[in-house]
C-alpha cells in the first residue's frame, strides 16, 4: 500500500528570534491592551448603530461611538505597525501576517470612508450607518484573523517549565 504523504508543517509564526523579541517589546502588551478595548468599543457602537437604524433616534450617540472607534483602530494599527517593525523588521505586511494587513487595509478604508462621508455630508444618516455597518463587518473578519493568529502563536509556543511566565 502507498503511504500517504506526511502533513506539511504549520506554517512557524516566529523565529526563535523574532518571539524573542516580541516578547520584549512594550508594542505586544499596547496591543495586548488595546484589542480588547477596541472590541468593547466595537460592541457599544455596534449596538448604538443597530439601535439608531431600527429605531431612528440616538444617531449623535451612534456617530460618535463610529468616531471613537475609528480612532482606535488607527490607534491599533499605527502600534501594530509599530511591533511589526520591531519583531520583523517591516511597518507593515511582514510574513507571518501578510493576509491579515491586507485585510486590515480593507477595515481601514472602510472606517476611513465613513469619516469621509460624515465630514464632507455626502451620506445620509442610514447610508452612513450601512457604511459603518459594512466597516464593522470587515473590522469582525479582521479580529478574527488575529484572533486565529494569536491562538497559532500560543500552540507554537516552546515548551515551558511549570511556572514560567511567556506571554504568547
Amino acid at each position: 500500500m502507498p503511504t500517504k504523504p506526511s502533513p506539511r508543517p504549520p506554517l512557524q509564526l516566529y523565529t526563535p528570534a523574532e518571539r524573542a523579541r516580541r516578547d520584549a517589546t512594550r508594542w505586544t502588551l499596547v496591543q495586548g491592551v488595546l484589542a480588547p478595548i477596541q472590541f468593547l468599543v466595537f460592541l457599544v457602537s455596534l449596538g448604538l448603530v443597530l439601535h439608531c437604524l431600527t429605531t431612528g433616534r440616538g444617531e449623535a450617540a451612534a456617530t460618535v461611538s463610529v468616531v471613537l472607534k475609528t480612532a482606535l483602530l488607527y490607534t491599533i494599527m499605527v502600534t501594530g505597525a509599530a511591533w511589526e517593525k520591531r519583531v520583523f523588521g517591516v511597518w507593515l505586511f511582514a510574513r507571518p501576517f501578510f493576509w491579515e494587513d491586507v485585510f486590515s487595509m480593507l477595515v481601514l478604508a472602510l472606517h476611513t470612508a465613513y469619516l469621509v462621508a460624515l465630514a464632507t455630508g455626502t451620506l445620509g444618516t442610514v447610508a452612513l450607518l450601512w457604511l459603518a455597518l459594512a466597516a464593522y463587518a470587515a473590522y469582525l473578519v479582521n479580529a478574527a484573523q488575529f484572533v486565529l493568529k494569536l491562538r497559532m502563536a500560543r500552540l507554537q509556543a516552546p515548551a515551558r517549565a511549570p511556572g514560567a511566565e511567556v506571554m504568547a
